[in-house]
């Protein structure tokens, strides 16, 4: 008894020394609670409601670190359903925690759901945001920072500040009354303005109605800042710039750059961008920071400006004058394509992890299939305005896909998406593309809309290897960027154009591909890449999470919810994941 006393207290010691060692040396966690609920705001000084996330609008800062495990607990407190969507996140083999229909099932009012997911070897600048009913036109967005691990230098020296800025066009009509405009087969028209950090323009000039209130960014003479800008809006592109201050181009949701100058630079819906710039100038003033309008009429389009002040800590006065202009001009949108064209990846610099394990080398990977994913103006599909692509209106499985196969659920939706477009009548349908696992892809965007569009893939990113005006064929081929293409997750394309990207798909899930542009995704300009491998072995892709919710054809499986269970939980995720690797520990090492 004696002995075996003794074991079991020696056995007791290493335990207890090994759970030490184990909780420090794990990826940390980061927890937060979003509570999205309605506030009334006057952005643009007309009371209105907007949707906020603990109380904030827009939401707080998701902060995290390269690795880190993320858990948002998200409490809705809307009167609808609600997803959050965390784009550019690549949510690698847990697509189940993606946040959009096809993988998610919505979280009822006054239920709460746990997102929990790994940041894993990512970096960079995004945001989050609603991904259903159009709610992202009323708010619920927010950034995200992903920081660099310290073993892993940034590119440029450690500026002395960072500054973010959400912009975006903005309606005084909230996103159920825009809803209806588009249910109605109407177009929205022209924004009522655009918004720097939920705030509406500083009063420029006699246009702008006295008393909205307006963002303003202090500095430090001297000082070189990050500047992070989102634009989250609906579907207008915007002309960023800081009055007599340079950009310096430096990361694009999550890949550092080739860093180069620019007076004025052109975001577009959903695409996030980080600058370095040195407040270098002699603060006589203060400096207009301006996003407007860009690739409209921008004669008519004077109203759609968002102005914000740049605040010297010695500056003498208040800005005045003109706003400044960009340098390019939308006439001539060759010259502005060149903008994009200039975009190019950092090759000597450290990502995420120390090894870029080839990813350089992408020009000389075989191609194994091309899909060429063709946008037109919105239609009318059975009486209803819808968007296609490839002439194909998604519409949702009423369950979630990945989930449907779990639960061998047959009927939910096709695998038979076109990989071009096809002369034949536009329709409504579930059809998806069926891609392959470990596959190397090339899809080009062909916007045969009158818009400026925006595409993003959720779980990936892509190689921008091509952009021109005109019909894609394979003799473009011959003008792509084999070398130092930027790798991003949300590419411009051109009205009468196309963008060609290519994509390594080696992340198992089912993956939303979306115009980001509010109006026409709304309308149907999606679809999905089910990737799936034949040999999955649980290496490739995670269970579904305990807390997974059900809803369509598997409403049934869904228990009522307690309010404690969502963090119970999580909390024995947590424990199951730390014991199993303890006592593998404990029986190897005691």
């Amino acid at each position: 008894m004696a002995a075996s006393g003794s074991v079991f207290a020696s056995f007791l010691l290493c335990f207890f020394a090994l759970l030490s060692s184990v909780t420090l040396a794990a990826d940390p966690f980061v927890s937060y609670d979003f509570r999205v609920s309605y506030i009334t705001a006057s952005p643009l000084g007309v009371p209105q409601q907007v949707i906020a996330v603990n109380g904030q609008f827009p939401g707080p800062l998701l902060n995290a670190t390269t690795n880190y495990n993320v858990v948002v607990n998200v409490f809705n407190h809307l009167d609808e359903p609600l997803l959050l969507t965390w784009p550019g996140i690549q949510m690698r083999r847990n697509s189940w925690q993606d946040g959009v229909l096809g993988t998610n099932c919505p979280i009822p009012p006054r239920w709460n759901f746990t997102y929990q997911f790994q940041v894993k070897d990512q970096i960079g600048s995004f945001f989050y945001s609603p991904s259903l009913n159009f709610q992202r036109a009323s708010g619920g967005f927010g950034p995200i920072v992903i920081n660099n691990r310290d073993i892993i230098p940034i590119p440029f020296p450690q500026p002395d500040g960072e500054l973010i800025l959400i912009i975006g066009d903005w309606y005084t009509q909230d996103h159920k009354a825009l809803r209806k405009i588009l249910d109605s087969g109407k177009e929205l028209g022209m924004p009522d303005g655009v918004l720097i950090n939920g705030k509406g323009p500083y009063k420029y000039n006699s246009s702008v109605p006295d008393g909205i209130d307006y963002s303003t960014f202090n500095v430090e003479p001297g000082k070189t800042y990050r500047i992070r800008v989102h634009n989250v809006g609906i579907s207008t592109s915007l002309n960023f710039r800081i009055q007599n201050h340079n950009l310096l181009l430096v990361e694009t949701e999550g890949h550092y750059t080739s860093q180069a100058n620019f007076t004025d630079f052109d975001i577009h819906v959903g695409q996030s961008y980080s600058f370095l710039v040195t407040m270098d100038q002699d603060a006589t003033s203060d400096y207009y920071i301006v996003a407007s309008a860009r690739f409209v009429n921008e004669t008519v389009w004077q109203r759609v400006r968002g102005v914000a002040i740049l605040h010297y800590s010695n500056s003498k006065g208040p800005a005045s004058g003109p706003l400044p202009v960009p340098k390019t001009d939308v006439s001539s949108p060759w010259s502005a394509m060149n903008q994009p064209r200039a975009i190019r990846q950092n090759t000597s610099a450290s990502g995420a992890r120390p090894n870029p394990q080839g990813s350089f080398h992408y020009g000389q990977i075989n191609i194994t299939n091309t899909y060429i994913l063709r946008s037109l103006p919105p239609t009318t599909i059975n009486g209803s305005l819808r968007a296609t692509l490839n002439g194909i209106s998604f519409v949702n499985p009423s369950t979630p896909v990945r989930l449907a196969d779990r639960n061998n659920v047959k009927g939910d939706y096709k695998l038979d998406f076109p990989d071009r477009p096809f002369d034949r009548p536009p329709r409504l349908d579930r059809s998806m593309i069926n891609a392959t696992y470990k596959g190397f892809i090339q899809v080009v965007f062909q916007n045969n809309d009158t818009k400026m569009q925006s595409f993003h893939v959720n779980g990936y990113s892509f190689f921008v290897v091509g952009m021109d005006f005109g019909i894609w064929s394979e003799d473009k081929k011959g003008s792509y960027n084999n070398w130092d293409a930027i790798s991003r997750s949300t590419i411009e394309v051109y009205p009468g154009g196309w963008t060609a990207v290519l994509i390594s798909l080696d992340n198992v899930g089912v993956w939303n591909i979306r115009v980001e542009n509010l109006d026409r995704w709304y309308l149907g300009e999606e679809t999905y890449m089910r990737i799936t491998n034949p040999e999955e072995d649980g290496k490739t892709e995670m269970d579904p999470p305990e807390n997974v919710l059900y809803c369509g054809a598997l409403k049934n499986l869904q228990k009522e919810q307690h309010h404690s269970a969502a963090t119970s939980i999580l909390l024995n995720g947590h424990l199951k994941l730390m014991l199993v690797a303890l006592l593998t520990l404990v029986f190897t090492f005691c």
